[in-house]
């Protein structure tokens, strides 16, 4: 197998392989004969090997046939999220250089909007929907990039970083990446025909793309696509024979809070698996999640530039604990100038890493070493066994009068308040050190003094935040992802009033 499109190939052409956002059944058969379709659609509008094809869309089935279609051609799939404002698009089409674009309006109405904004038209229909297209699209550095090495090092997806900590970047993830996770996380998962996999993380990031899309291709796994979150769909898709979940912590929150509101257990008859990734997993909701579907709450770490997977825990041997998991096989994992306590930053190696950051060659000799190993930017901490320990970001590291501070270890501890929904914890600098700031979602009628005092029950003086501020909604990624850059920009109403406060 050397491109991503031949996922597909050795399934059973009867099989059912997506349920679309409309309720659309489509076979494996069906995916085939339209991925070659779109392929020649794309072909007589000008799209050819190198192109990066932007692709504007929320999930569903035309996202799916045009990142195979891309493939078959040779182009570079460059998925991006249509809810992302028109500035953001242009930038990132912009950077990429992309010469065409396609778009997913009968999933999408931000989708719609852009493609009217580009001048897209029509350049044929499928069972799924029109193929939308605009192009060739004027900018600089539009010209194909050519392919060297073999088809599986060439690059299949650019793919841009969330940007939660840092300004976004293209992530070049080649045909081996990606194949490499998709037949990983299938195994890992234990997926197989049959399996209906509840298709809700944006398939623009790489969690949903590479780890739920891709896997569920090779593992033969149906699909059902939800273009957005949405925690009643989420219970219906259970109800409707959703076998296979895998998500972001804070949609297992939102989940919990429909069924506390309906005031009645889950109706998930086939639902046998559910796994957790994307942000740190606290213990007090896994313990929740876990008795609420009876089954064992998996869970992985990965990254953008490792296209994603690196570790996971494994269905035969589930934990009671929030690590990681096991490294997969495969991968080295080493941790770069270990403290006392064995927490340094995670180098990782393996046929997962990136082949680079496009148009940014400063940036990728930064992030990956002479000998292959790619700087993380994550603390963590590795078990004898091989278990896999994520301690936080190592831009978030805070360091307060010496001592270090890992958000995480006082999110964790915040959540476990019965009163705290969500919460993230960031640095602040201040006059010749570093101050803790909380920002947490809870119910009504809990203070920061409240909060603060249980904080001090569990946790050392110097961990226990200066600051906790009480607001109603984080800023968020399309994944559900705290954006904690953002929120000293987003609330600095707040800091401005608590300054002004303790100034007086």
């Amino acid at each position: 197998m050397y491109r991503i499109h031949e996922l597909t190939r050795g399934q059973s052409p009867d099989a059912l392989a997506i349920v679309d956002h409309d309720g659309a059944h489509y076979s494996f058969g069906d995916v085939e004969a339209m991925a070659d379709t779109m392929a020649r659609m794309l072909k007589a509008a000008g799209v050819e090997r190198g192109d990066r094809l932007m692709i504007v869309s929320e999930n569903c089935a035309t996202y799916a046939i045009a990142i195979l279609a891309s493939s078959r051609i040779g182009a570079w799939v460059m998925p991006v999220n249509a809810r992302m404002s028109d500035d953001e698009l242009d930038a990132l089409r912009s950077h990429a250089g992309a010469r065409f674009a396609i778009f997913t309006p009968e999933a999408s109405v931000p989708s719609a909007a852009y493609a009217d904004r580009l001048g897209a038209t029509s350049r044929g229909t499928l069972p799924c929907g029109d193929v939308l297209v605009a192009g060739p699209l004027p900018g600089e550095n539009t010209a194909p990039e050519p392919e060297t090495g073999t088809p599986r090092d060439a690059v299949a997806a650019l793919i841009y970083t969330t940007g939660t900590t840092s300004a976004p970047k293209g992530v070049m993830l080649t045909h081996g990446n990606l194949i490499w996770n998709a037949e990983i996380s299938a195994r890992l998962r234990g997926m197989a025909p049959g399996d209906l996999v509840v298709g809700v993380l944006p398939g623009t990031h790489i969690f949903g793309f590479a780890s739920v899309f891709l896997a569920s291709l090779a593992g033969g796994s149906a699909i059902r696509f939800l273009p957005r979150f949405s925690a009643p769909a989420i219970l219906d898709a259970f109800t409707e024979g959703g076998s296979v979940m895998p998500a972001v912590p804070q949609m297992y929150q939102a989940i919990l809070a429909e069924l506390a509101k309906r005031g009645t257990p889950p109706d998930a008859p086939k639902l046998r698996y559910i796994s957790s990734g994307g942000a740190p997993l606290d213990p007090e909701w896994k313990e929740k999640i876990e008795a609420t579907f009876g089954l064992h709450l998996q869970n992985g770490y990965g990254l953008t530039e490792t296209s994603p997977g690196v570790a996971g825990t494994r269905r035969d041997t589930p934990r009671d604990d929030t690590s990681c998991g096991q490294i997969l096989d495969g991968v080295e994992c080493i941790i770069d100038e270990p403290d006392d306590e064995g927490v340094g930053e995670l180098l990782i190696r393996g046929p997962n890493i990136m082949k680079g950051y496009y148009r940014n060659p400063e940036a990728t000799r930064a992030a990956i070493r002479e000998d292959g190993f790619f700087r993380s930017g994550d603390f963590a901490k590795i078990d004898p066994d091989g278990t896999l320990w994520i301690m936080g970001r190592k831009k978030e590291l805070i360091i307060r009068s010496g001592f270090n501070i890992y958000p995480p270890e006082v999110e964790a501890m915040l959540t476990r308040h019965p009163d705290v929904y969500q919460t993230a914890v960031v640095g602040r600098r201040v006059s010749g050190n570093e101050e803790v700031l909380a920002f947490v979602t809870a119910k009504p009628g809990v203070t920061e003094a409240d909060l603060k005092a249980f904080l001090h029950e569990h946790l050392v003086p110097y961990k226990v935040p200066q600051h906790i501020f009480i607001i109603e909604q984080f800023p968020a990624a399309a994944t559900g992802k705290i954006l904690k850059h953002k929120l000293t920009e987003t609330f600095a109403h707040l800091l401005d009033e608590r300054d002004a406060a303790v100034a007086t």
